[in-house]
């Protein structure tokens, strides 16, 4: 038996220094469209969260200290045809920020049971695309808080 997801999770806004963001369409509920996002598994720290889900949805592997930590959460009530995946009694989420910018825009590997199509748009197209508030609010953030290096 499956142990009950943890109700802490992350959103990883990928997106290249122009500001384009990646976005994943969800299978089974095609035409919701989101950032990467997941469940920590066991103690893992949130980077560590954040790195293995952005691994697991996209196939992209970078290290650690490619990822920005925001600093910020979001608490929401989680769907009713998600619950199940939870222990009894939990009803909300706190999902912590973080973001990774990409040189450019990559090719992605999905894994077809989760997401069944991608594509890189500017970011406030991104952000009316998502389901999610807190995932369009968090694209929405993006340009102030992406400081290019150099």
């Amino acid at each position: 038996m499956t142990a009950p997801k943890q109700p802490v999770s992350v959103l990883v806004v990928i997106h290249t220094p122009e500001l384009d963001v990646l976005l994943l369409e969800r299978a089974a509920h095609p035409g919701f469209w989101q950032s990467v996002t997941g469940s920590r598994e066991g103690d893992e720290s949130l980077i560590s969260t954040a790195r293995r889900e952005v691994a697991e949805e996209t196939g992209i592997s970078r290290p650690i200290g490619d990822y920005s930590n925001w600093s910020l959460s979001n608490t929401y009530d989680i769907f009713e045809q998600w619950r199940h995946r939870y222990a009894p009694g939990v009803t909300s989420n706190v999902e912590h920020v973080f973001s990774l910018c990409l040189p450019a825009p990559l090719p992605i590997v999905t894994s077809p049971s989760e997401h069944r199509a991608w594509q890189w748009l500017p970011w406030q197209e991104a952000a009316k695309r998502c389901f999610s508030w807190s995932n369009s609010d968090a694209i929405l953030m993006l340009p102030g808080r992406h400081r290019p290096k150099g």
